[in-house]
């Protein structure tokens, strides 16, 4: 009798052991290890700016975050814990590089953040800095919309694609300064080409991008169908792509879940 309830303890024990042992490594971190013939992207939009909150035009002009652009990118980071990076890249704006030391810091991975210019928003010539409305009227009248809010109303709806609107703010442009949506998707494809092929080189892994709205809405034109393509970016939202074999598989486009997981662990 006290054999039998001997053994019976010792298997308890070893077993709840085991059991803990298990329970005690995450999910998210079993799935996120890296595989070293695939890169996989999580490329996120900066933080909220004080051109943002001014709705004025932000592109290789630059502001600061606001606090809510911090705490924003404080709430990714914690939601991207269980990941661990290989590399972190940024535009060399300011605003992407700030956000993305936040996003680092709040995860816990002492990483450098690299930059590279290709990564900028879209350059919006005589229009930086300008008022939204100012900047997309033009765009509008040539497109046959009454005004501002018509013309994105008419793309919410799908009316209109975001190239359309960054062809027509280039063409409209008296300077020929602003660039188009094809220009911004050479510069943006040919960096994440790059990054891709030195993360290969070394490895392969996660590599966390910091980038801007646009821009990441123009280097996924031919990547994923032109329906995934219609709504903003918010910020701090995050793109996951995978890169495999030579080819880009692009998964959830602007997804706020890891911003939603960190806001529980605040």
């Amino acid at each position: 009798m006290k054999n039998t309830l001997w053994k019976t303890l010792i298997s308890f024990l070893v077993f709840g052991f085991m059991n803990v042992q298990a329970a005690s490594i995450p999910a998210s971190s079993a799935q996120a290890t890296p595989e070293k013939d695939v890169v996989t992207f999580y490329v996120t939009r900066h933080g909220k700016t004080l051109f943002n909150t001014a709705h004025r035009a932000q592109g290789w002009s630059d502001t600061p975050l606001t606090a809510a652009g911090v705490s924003v990118a404080e709430d990714l980071g914690r939601g991207l814990k269980g990941i661990p990076f290989t590399a972190a890249w940024s535009s060399d704006s300011g605003r992407a590089r700030q956000t993305a030391e936040i996003v680092l810091m709040s995860v816990g991975q002492a990483l450098p953040v690299k930059e590279d210019e290709r990564l900028r928003e879209t350059f919006f010539g005589p229009y930086e800095g300008e008022h939204e409305s100012v900047m997309w009227e033009p765009v509008a009248k040539k497109l046959g919309y009454a005004d501002f809010t018509a013309v994105m109303q008419a793309l919410s709806k799908g009316q209109i694609t975001l190239k359309t609107m960054m062809n027509t703010l280039a063409a409209v442009d008296p300077t020929h300064t602003t660039e188009n949506a094809e220009q911004v998707k050479t510069r943006m494809q040919a960096a994440l080409h790059d990054i891709a092929k030195k993360t290969l080189a070394e490895g392969g892994g996660n590599v966390l991008i910091v980038s801007h709205g646009m821009a990441i809405m123009a280097m996924l034109e031919g990547m994923t169908p032109e329906e995934n393509l219609r709504a903003p970016l918010q910020n701090a939202s995050v793109t996951v792509i995978t890169y495999k074999d030579g080819k880009f598989t692009v998964g959830k486009i602007g997804d706020m879940q890891f911003v939603e997981k960190g806001k529980l662990k605040n």
